[in-house]
């Protein structure tokens, strides 16, 4: 039922897109909206039932990486009209009059989307798991340290980025080669048997070459889909923006990426209620990294193409603050995460400091904006710098571990596990799922 609902989610839009109707802004928005939450979820559906045919941890990276393709088509397509405006009017990024540069609103879809996968992602999962059976925490596995040694090492380069003028193909090149050596690591993995639950179970549970087809369907159907509407939903936005005299830059930066990142968090969120808590986790941790690493990185790549130069894509002074932000939320969640454990007292207060940005956004004045930002970052970093002194007997052994250390002596938590503990084979797991 639940595959047939987010197929009939896409078909709206679609054809709406395909026919060239015209439709009001807010409509617009809504309904390729919702066909881009539609086509992420047969993403997703599709990515977990290929684990069958792949090794456990590249399942893992591929899942991640599949997951967060909404979110870079929205993003590559405020890129490109950044780089077209760069074109026309110059490193401006705005014709004259224009109050919110169009290379600002491709940086700010890139941070709202990386600050909602932890500060509402990762503390999902930890309140879910807290609810579900009053855990008060999750622990992860020797094998996750491989994504948060990956992660370690793009936040901390990620932090020089606000203190630059341009993102550029130099940064493209160290941020895709964090990426290719992150999946190349992942990919040494031993193969597991995954955990599907739902559509993904179905497609799972087929013979090896309709299973494979129907992933590759799912695939290309969903990827249609986000080309149909990425664009005109990115417009629609902006439309609604001016329409409804609500700033295009808030909207851009935090409702289209819950619009992208939902299927992901709402898949993350079942795995946790089903209490796979440390499946959900590493899952956005290696989402984060896909995020961090490749999206960043690409963005200099759509931008050249698309303004026809190698100056790199513009920073703006305000977006040096998001970016510097985003960077400093990374690093606390890190710190955190070092041991391998996330507690329900740091999931509540990347939770607690989420919330503050808006509470501060809607009380300091606009003038002040930049400095809430640089202040907010302080009170991150301040903490990090807490929490990796609390913590920094488990950084060298993390960082060992997700570098170097051989995937046979991380043990067995690349495999999925019930969550009674014991190991189930994958038809008894997929029958017991679909009642057979």
């Amino acid at each position: 039922m639940s595959g047939l609902l987010a197929l009939a989610a896409t078909v709206p839009g679609s054809a709406v897109a395909l026919t060239g109707a015209g439709v009001a802004p807010v409509a617009a928005a809504l309904l390729f909206g919702t066909a881009i939450v539609g086509a992420a979820f047969l993403l997703a559906w599709a990515a977990e039932a290929a684990q069958v045919d792949v090794s456990a941890g590249l399942a893992v990276a591929v899942l991640a990486l599949i997951a967060v393709l909404p979110e870079y088509s929205v993003d590559f397509v405020f890129t490109w009209r950044g780089g077209a405006a760069a074109q026309q009017y110059g490193s401006a990024c705005a014709a004259p009059g224009d109050t919110v540069p169009a290379c600002s609103l491709a940086l700010a879809n890139m941070t709202g989307a990386n600050r909602i996968l932890v500060g509402v992602g990762w503390v999902l999962v930890v309140l879910i798991a807290w609810r579900r059976s009053k855990q008060r925490g999750i622990r992860l596995g020797r094998a996750d340290a491989v994504p948060l040694a990956f992660l370690t090492i793009a936040s901390l380069y990620c932090l020089l980025l606000p203190f630059k003028r341009t993102l550029t193909l130099w940064d493209t090149a160290v941020l895709v080669a964090v990426f290719v050596a992150y999946s190349w690591r992942v990919s040494r993995a031993p193969a597991g048997e995954p955990d599907l639950i739902g559509p993904s179970a179905w497609v799972g549970a087929l013979a090896k070459v309709p299973r494979r087809l129907s992933v590759i369907g799912l695939f290309l159907a969903a990827a249609a889909v986000i080309v149909l509407a990425a664009e005109p939903f990115a417009q629609g936005l902006v439309d609604t923006g001016g329409q409804l005299g609500v700033s295009r830059f808030l909207l851009v930066q935090w409702v289209a990426p819950l619009a992208s990142e939902a299927p992901e968090l709402l898949v993350a969120g079942l795995y946790a209620w089903r209490l796979h808590t440390t499946e959900a986790l590493g899952a956005l941790v290696s989402s984060k990294v896909n995020q961090w690493t490749l999206l960043v990185g690409t963005l200099p790549v759509v931008f050249a193409a698309s303004s026809r130069g190698w100056s790199g894509l513009p920073i703006a002074m305000a977006q040096r603050g998001e970016l510097l932000l985003t960077a400093a939320q990374s690093l606390l969640a890190i710190a955190l995460l070092l041991s391998l454990s996330l507690s329900l007292r740091s999931a509540l207060l990347l939770a607690g400091l989420f919330v503050v940005q808006f509470a501060l956004g809607a009380v300091v004045p606009d003038g002040w904006h930049d400095r809430e930002l640089i202040g907010l970052s302080m009170v991150y970093l301040a903490l990090a710098v807490v929490a990796l002194v609390r913590n920094r007997a488990s950084l060298l052994p993390m960082l060992r571990d997700g570098l170097s250390t051989p995937h046979a002596e991380l043990g067995d938590d690349m495999h999925c596990t019930t969550t009674g503990g014991g190991r189930l084979r994958l038809r008894d797991r997929l029958s017991a799922r679909l009642h057979i």
